[in-house]
């Protein structure tokens, strides 16, 4: 561990930023395994509300850093035309 106060402070910052990121990671694949699973028993309804979540916390992971642009637009697009295909 570190010796100076300021690096001790950040280090415990930084174990807390990382538990509140994987809950967030976790919250995202979850979300996304609910769209496939509503899309594989071919539920419209309960497919187009998963995608209306899934979409949400998509965007909000590239607001907090934890997914880049491109692989939430990839993400929200196959999402769309999985449950579209319906």
């Amino acid at each position: 561990m570190a010796n100076i106060k300021s690096q001790k402070k950040r280090a415990i910052t930084n174990l807390k930023r990382n538990v509140a990121k994987a809950g967030e990671k976790t919250a995202l694949k979850t979300a996304i395994k609910d769209v496939l699973a509503a899309v594989a028993a071919k539920d419209k309804e309960t497919a187009t509300t998963a995608l209306n979540k899934a979409n949400s916390l998509l965007d909000k992971a590239i607001t907090s850093h934890i997914k880049h642009d491109n692989y939430v637009a990839r993400q929200k697009a196959r999402l769309a035309k999985a449950v579209n295909a319906i």
